[in-house]
C-alpha cells in the first residue's frame, strides 16, 4: 500500500465498523495511535483518499478527522490533498508545557480543596495500573502518562478543563514521537513519581497541590527537551505550520 510516499506500511489499519461512535472519531483515534506507535513517520505524507480505502469508508469522515488533527496542531497540510506531522520547536514545547501547568495545576488545586476520598482512590488505582505496566517505548510511556494525568483532571468533574487537557496533549504528540531515545528505565522512573504527586494533592492544601503539579510538569519538560535534542533536533523547528 502507498498511503505515504515512504515509511512503514499501514497494514495495521483495520476496516472500521462502528455502531455507537461517529466514524470521524474512530478515524481520529486510529491515526493518533499510528502516530504514537511510530507507524506514521515525520517524512510520511498522509492522503485522505488512500486512508479512506484502507478503512473501507467514505472520504468524508477521514477528511473530518484529518482537519480536526490539523486544528489540534498535530498535522499540517503537505501538498495537494495531503497532510504530514507537524514538528515543533523547543519553544513550542515550552509553551505547551506552560499551558499544561495552568490546566493541571488548577485541577490539582480543585482536587485538594474538594477532599473527595473516592476521587483520590480512583486516581490511585489508575496510577497503580499504569505504573505496573512494562513500559519500554516512548509510545507506551505517552499512553500511560496521559492516562494518569487525564485522570487527575477528569476527577475534578470540570468538562472544560478536560477539553483543554485533551487539546494540549494532542498538540504534544508531534514531539513525544521523538522521545524514542529515552531508555525504558528512564521512562519507568518518570512514571513512578505520580504517587508522590497524589500525596501532595491528598494533603488538602491547594497551594501545595498546585505547586507539586507544576513542578512535576516542569520536570517532564526537561526530560522531553533532552530527548528531543538527543534525537538530533538541536532545538530547531524541522517543519512549521
Amino acid at each position: 500500500m502507498d498511503q505515504f510516499k515512504k515509511g512503514p506500511s499501514l497494514a495495521e489499519f483495520k476496516p472500521i465498523i462502528v455502531y455507537n461512535q461517529r466514524l470521524a472519531d474512530e478515524v481520529h483515534r486510529q491515526i493518533l495511535l499510528a502516530i504514537t506507535g511510530g507507524i506514521i513517520a515525520p517524512s510520511d505524507r498522509i492522503v485522505q483518499e488512500k486512508l479512506a480505502a484502507e478503512f473501507q469508508i467514505s472520504r468524508t469522515p477521514v477528511r473530518e478527522a484529518l482537519l480536526r488533527l490539523e486544528q489540534e496542531g498535530v498535522l499540517v497540510t503537505a501538498g495537494r490533498g495531503g497532510f504530514a506531522l507537524r514538528l515543533i520547536s523547543d519553544e513550542d514545547a515550552r509553551e505547551i508545557y506552560s499551558a499544561r501547568q495552568s490546566i493541571e495545576g488548577y485541577s490539582a488545586r480543585l482536587l485538594a480543596e474538594a477532599k473527595d476520598e473516592a476521587a483520590f482512590e480512583r486516581i490511585a488505582e489508575v496510577i497503580r495500573t499504569e505504573e505496573a505496566r512494562q513500559v519500554t517505548t516512548a509510545a507506551e510511556y505517552y499512553e500511560a502518562n496521559k492516562a494518569i494525568h487525564r485522570t487527575f483532571v477528569s476527577q475534578t468533574g470540570n468538562r472544560y478543563l478536560l477539553e483543554m487537557f485533551d487539546l494540549m496533549w494532542n498538540r504534544s504528540i508531534s514531539f513525544h514521537v521523538f522521545a524514542s531515545t529515552m531508555s525504558g528505565s528512564a521512562l519507568a522512573e518518570s512514571l513512578r513519581a505520580h504517587l508522590d504527586l497524589l500525596d501532595a494533592v491528598h494533603s488538602g492544601d491547594g497551594d501545595v497541590a498546585a505547586r507539586a503539579m507544576r513542578e512535576h510538569i516542569a520536570q517532564g519538560l526537561d526530560l522531553q527537551l533532552n530527548a528531543m535534542r538527543a534525537a538530533g533536533r538541536n532545538g530547531k523547528t524541522q517543519r512549521q505550520a
